[in-house]
């Protein structure tokens, strides 16, 4: 789990206020659909939180100034995700303000070895989890416990599946789901050349028009079996503040130095397939990445205020 620093917010991206009349922030959305799904399923379901050494303490305090949201506390556990060395555009390591080695966050596909590390998948064992879903914090609509998913994978005798929305526009800054020497894996938008991105079938839709929005589901022997490797780097040009010869702190005004980071959909290609399934963007995709604009607050708000309107006429009908 990031920082809001994209949103001019200083703090955990889960902490973040994105406008709602009761001002809930994006944590107590998601556990607001936690607590739902408990129950209506009768069930404790185990929520496992993954922070940076960054934000892991601020994180941890927040849910307990809240009182975890009503949450049971001991079905609530943080873990920290692992970090790699960052490099200037000459190839040399950057110290950090303290003038330590600078280091980043090494991913969302980092997550794996974070949970072998820090017991997590032992714990899923011991709790008997044969399913377990891996969504993104800043997406207010993700839908963490879905039984159609689950039912389709199990019926499928797969060990993963994905969610996917169909591309808005061929442009759209999205991983697409594709096939790399006949295993299921994501193109990230970084990656795909042009001509990929507007290359249409014969009836006119997107070849690569199946987006990934981070809305996984692994089944336990597959999480194991993954965190025994890390999965492979890949390379992101950002700005990074470090110190200089002097001992001075600097704040680039342009990307400065390279940090690499692993992506959870690289850990598809490990599995011989998986699931696919399709949803509605209205109904489970609001991201909130951007200040303003696309997948900003004010668009997220609208499709949760949506969303939340549609289910009390359901439940009314």
């Amino acid at each position: 789990m990031g920082n809001g620093t994209r949103l001019g917010h200083n703090g955990p991206k889960g902490t973040f206020d994105f406008g709602l009349e009761n001002h809930k922030t994006i944590f107590e959305v998601l556990c607001d659909s936690l607590k739902e799904a408990c129950q209506k399923y009768e069930v404790s379901i185990p929520w496992y939180i993954m922070t940076s050494k960054q934000n892991n303490q601020e994180t941890i305090e927040f849910f307990e100034k809240n009182n975890y949201f009503g949450y049971k506390k001991e079905d609530i556990t943080f873990f920290k995700q692992g970090e790699l060395p960052v490099l200037n555009e000459q190839g040399k390591l950057l110290l950090d303000k303290e003038g330590k080695l600078n280091e980043a966050a090494d991913g969302h596909g980092g997550i794996f070895t974070a949970m072998r590390k820090n017991g997590i998948i032992e714990d899923m064992k011991q709790r008997g989890i044969k399913w377990a879903f891996f969504g993104p914090v800043d997406n207010v609509l993700v839908k963490m416990v879905d039984p159609i998913f689950v039912g389709l994978c199990e019926e499928k005798n797969v060990l993963a599946g994905g969610k996917s929305l169909v591309k808005a526009y061929p442009e759209e800054k999205v991983g697409v789901f594709c096939k790399k020497q006949g295993r299921p894996s994501v193109v990230e938008y970084t990656e795909i050349t042009k001509e990929m991105t507007e290359k249409t079938d014969e009836i006119g839709n997107l070849v690569y028009g199946e987006s990934h929005i981070n809305c996984n589901l692994f089944h336990i022997k597959a999480i194991e079996e993954i965190s025994k490797d890390k999965l492979p780097y890949h390379i992101a040009h950002k700005k990074i503040e470090y110190m200089n010869q002097e001992g001075k702190i600097e704040k680039p005004e342009k990307p400065n130095a390279y940090k690499f980071e692993s992506f959870i959909f690289d850990a598809f290609e490990q599995l011989e397939d998986m699931v696919i399934l399709r949803v509605k963007r209205e109904e489970e995709f609001a991201p909130i990445k951007n200040a303003e604009g696309q997948d900003s607050p004010e668009t997220a708000r609208k499709l949760y205020e949506d969303f939340i309107v549609k289910n009390a006429k359901i439940k009314e009908s």
